[in-house]
């Protein structure tokens, strides 16, 4: 995470947006039930930022370019953070994903923290937006199908933890997605620990 104008997540209390925990196997012989497309991708609002799917992925690459992370290819699927101000909207943050079956691999959250100060009003935080944009994403890949989704930290420990994240060597990355660049990997399987890098690298 590259500290001069962006970042990502925050660890604290309880979030509207934060996701649905999916274990893999729930003790009543029910499968949890996986949010529908459409509403998966509903657009949200959080103390006064919106979030929702970008129609167009490329405007969030010039954030990702800016910050020096980099970009997924094929994106399939991006949500962005917009704020308002006296120009209009403009977009203060993304996160996006590319996807491989039953994998996908997330790049950011990066927000550009320059854009967040407002006249008058203490400035919005750039953790907090991040981890509204992860919870995003994860509800959105999970309702594409994608069980399992890698990322790299990006300093952003926290946040991975607090979305129930949990380090891996880089040998439970699948071979379509092994060799993306960033040191590090943090994986997710439904929000649950409870699986082997085996399983993982099978997904």
């Amino acid at each position: 995470m590259a500290r001069s104008n962006r970042t990502g997540g925050r660890a604290g209390g309880r979030r509207p947006a934060a996701p649905r925990p999916v274990p893999p196997d729930d003790p009543s012989g029910e499968r949890p039930v996986t949010p529908s497309l459409a509403a998966a991708t509903l657009p949200r609002v959080w103390q006064d930022v919106g979030y929702r799917p970008l129609a167009d992925a490329e405007r969030g690459r010039a954030l990702f370019d800016f910050a020096a992370v980099a970009w997924p290819e094929p994106v399939a699927l991006a949500w962005g953070a917009w704020m308002a101000g006296d120009a209009g909207e403009r977009l203060v943050g993304a996160v996006v994903a590319e996807r491989h079956g039953a994998t996908a691999m997330l790049g950011g959250p990066v927000v550009v923290t320059g854009e967040l100060g407002r006249r008058g009003q203490a400035p919005a935080d750039p953790l907090e937006i991040a981890g509204q944009l992860l919870a995003a994403a994860i509800d959105h890949a999970t309702a594409l199908g994608a069980v399992t989704l890698y990322a790299r930290p990006q300093g952003l420990d926290r946040v991975w933890v607090r979305f129930g994240f949990i380090p891996v060597p880089e040998v439970a990355l699948p071979a379509a997605l092994a060799g993306r660049p960033g040191v590090g990997l943090y994986a997710w399987r439904g929000g649950s620990a409870l699986w082997t890098l085996r399983e993982a690298a099978q997904a």
